[in-house]
């Protein structure tokens, strides 16, 4: 028996066939093989067609199926994991009436500004546990304001992920997590947003009925599986977007577990029981896969733009024609702390961490005598762990307590220096494992379906590739290090030229 789970990124749609009983990956793929397009009509804008990515997860599906030879009437059930805060919009055909206008899109956030401001910020926060800022809520009043035309067609308001879930059921249908990520739900409340829709002017009449993050969530329709060569009836049982998701992939569900990647960005996702925020929205709260009211399950989301894409800056402007793996090993023959050598990482625009300032990436300390390209290096691979610290600190103050720290082994996470320093910093131990957010889609359609009895039968079978142990002996250097750094980023913070 299989499981199929998709990755609906704005990059690039990815598929995966899992294997019940041994959660090995039988067959993946995913389309474009360049990146999707992204249209900005005007700067800081960012849309996509729906369609588009629903060709190419049907382009990605039959290499799969191709590749695998797996029988259609073998899949079990379909797991959906997505691009998080975008907004579709259609009519009561259930056609799209515009692009949609993605995660990265900035249109609406003097929109979001203006309601947390009119609303009251603690009002907010204690509601919503978020400002209304760039989310899918704000995205629709931009829309209501200049497109009317749009709006007056609007039947329903869909993530990208329950866009996806309406082609393969004919359901549109949606989840609590899906709302939180669009700040859409009351978590006062337990229930939809109201005081947010009514400063907007819509109501629950956009808002698709709900359905359980884990559970059948609808059977694909005949035309939907002549077109994706699947059985009809076949059960779509899970839906949560990418970073809930990628936590799922990676077995954390429960207080004290952190989820973390560190591709050209970063993000660091903890599991809180407590329902608190952060009064300087600094990191945002929403519903985790295995939320319940009465018991609450929530995912505080750090996100850091500056980390891997500093290092791969580096290897275009001083590593010559270094591999990854000599930059790292040049990086390991310099002490810790970099002999003063400090980097702030924040070039890659404006840091919601640093309260949404756009700082600029800053080296300091450098002597011409004393440092060479080693140093540069490795300030840089400690300027980013040390910025996941600041980070942490802050997610602290909502109740996360990490414990231990899991991530795919990729991307920065394949540097010892790396993963050994945040290790150590963080006081937390490093759980590297071999899989991906259309393999943790899979296993979540398992878990939905009945297949999988608990999240422990779900994930017994994941592997663990290595385990990176705090260093006590250097963590004195260690914090040394981060006080310096830490310095240098609150002089830059109370620079009266920053915007």
């Amino acid at each position: 028996m299989y499981l199929l789970g998709f990755d609906i990124g704005s990059s690039s749609v990815k598929a995966s066939l899992v294997q019940g009983e041994t959660g090995e990956v039988t067959a993946s793929a995913f389309y474009p093989k360049e990146e999707m397009k992204i249209t900005a009509p005007r700067p800081g804008w960012a849309e996509q067609e729906p369609e588009v990515w629903w060709r190419n997860l049907k382009l990605a599906l039959a290499e799969v199926l191709a590749v695998s030879g797996v029988a259609p009437s073998s899949i079990e059930a379909i797991g959906i994991s997505y691009q998080m805060h975008g907004l579709v919009m259609v009519d009561r055909r259930g056609q799209v009436i515009r692009p949609s206008i993605i995660w990265c899109d900035s249109r609406a956030a003097a929109i979001g500004e203006a309601a947390f401001a009119s609303l009251g910020e603690q009002r907010c926060l204690s509601h919503l546990l978020n400002s209304p800022g760039n989310f899918t809520a704000s995205k629709l009043k931009w829309v209501k304001e200049h497109e009317p035309e749009a709006f007056d067609r609007l039947d329903k308001i869909m993530l990208p992920g329950d866009y996806i879930a309406m082609r393969m059921t004919g359901e549109a249908r949606t989840t609590v997590g899906g709302l939180s990520e669009g700040i859409l739900w009351d978590f006062s409340r337990n229930g939809l947003a109201t005081l947010l829709m009514e400063e907007y002017g819509f109501d629950a009449s956009v808002i698709p009925p709900l359905v359980p993050a884990f559970g059948d969530q609808g059977r694909l329709t005949a035309g939907a599986a002549a077109e994706l060569g699947l059985a009809p009836g076949t059960m779509v049982s899970y839906r949560a977007g990418d970073q809930p998701n990628n936590a799922l992939s990676l077995n954390v569900l429960e207080p004290g577990e952190v989820a973390t990647t560190a591709g050209t960005s970063g993000v660091v996702y903890g599991i809180s029981e407590e329902i608190r925020f952060d009064p300087a929205s600094r990191v945002n709260t929403f519903a985790h896969v295995n939320h319940q009211g009465d018991r609450p399950r929530l995912g505080v989301l750090l996100c850091i733009n500056g980390t891997g894409i500093l290092n791969s800056w580096l290897k275009r402007v001083v590593g010559n024609h270094l591999s990854y793996e000599e930059m790292n090993r040049l990086a390991e023959e310099v002490p810790p702390g970099s002999e003063g050598v400090t980097f702030l990482p924040f070039g890659n625009g404006a840091e919601r961490v640093l309260g949404n300032r756009e700082t600029g990436a800053l080296l300091d300390g450098v002597n011409f005598n004393i440092h060479h390209r080693g140093h540069l290096l490795r300030a840089a691979q400690e300027g980013i762990v040390f910025s996941f610290k600041y980070g942490m600190d802050i997610m602290r103050e909502t109740g996360i307590r990490p414990s231990v720290i899991r991530a795919g082994k990729a991307n920065m996470f394949l540097s010892p220096l790396f993963r050994e320093t945040l290790a150590g910093i963080t006081g937390a131990a490093i759980e590297l494992y071999n899989t991906d957010g259309a393999a943790g889609a899979a296993r979540g359609a398992g878990m939905g379906s009945g297949y999988y009895a608990s999240p422990a039968e779900a994930f017994g079978n994941l592997r663990k590739l290595h385990t990176i142990e705090p260093d006590p002996s250097r963590l004195e250097l260690w914090n040394a290090a981060y006080e310096r750094w830490l310095s240098v980023l609150k002089g830059k913070l109370s620079s009266p030229i920053l915007t």
